[in-house]
């Protein structure tokens, strides 16, 4: 029920973001005012108490948007979830937000792991060689992972390429035991 809730504010909020053509910032003003808001407790008590009054609330979050120069997309957001008591959903919307935003943009994540650090130029091989498979714009993540011996994991979605030395062990070993 609530991802479906989610799903909704986050559209509702990419509609807005992509109208005004704003979506990278709003991407970014979220996702800071979800790390402030998550990071003060007074915060969060002070926003979902009911004994508040709503002006109080929305004095304070006109103070916080002001402070962290965030977009009134995300401001205007931000009241709308503190009057309909949705802030403990926060993370999920803008969870939610981002995955709306790639869909709708054609961007899909990719989560890269190595064996080794990749160089910049194996990153931007690797990036484009993903982007030419799926046909979509690529945001990697990249990170390290010894155990692989060699080679990489790629995840878009929930499509996983392994290349990794270690599955080609696994492979030639489940080969030579059907032999």
């Amino acid at each position: 029920m609530s991802g479906a809730v989610a799903s909704r504010y986050a559209a509702a909020l990419a509609d807005v973001a992509l109208e005004h053509k704003t979506q990278d910032r709003v991407k970014r003003d979220l996702a800071a005012f979800v790390e402030a808001f998550s990071s003060a407790a007074d915060l969060r008590v002070f926003l979902d108490s009911p004994a508040v009054g709503r002006e109080a609330k929305q004095k304070v979050i006109e103070k916080i948007a002001a402070k962290m120069d965030l977009t009134p997309a995300v401001r205007n957001f931000v009241y709308i979830l503190v009057d309909r008591r949705r802030t403990d959903m926060l993370r999920e919307i803008q969870q939610a937000f981002d995955a709306e935003l790639n869909a709708r943009l054609g961007i899909a994540e990719a989560e890269v792991t190595s064996a080794r650090e990749l160089s910049a130029a194996e990153r931007k091989e690797l990036t484009t060689a993903l982007e030419r498979r799926t046909g979509k714009k690529i945001e990697a993540r990249f990170r390290q992972d010894a155990s692989l011996v060699g080679g990489t994991v790629v995840r878009v979605g929930s499509t996983v390429y392994d290349g990794s030395v270690r599955e080609q062990l696994i492979r030639m070993r489940e080969q030579l035991e059907a032999e």
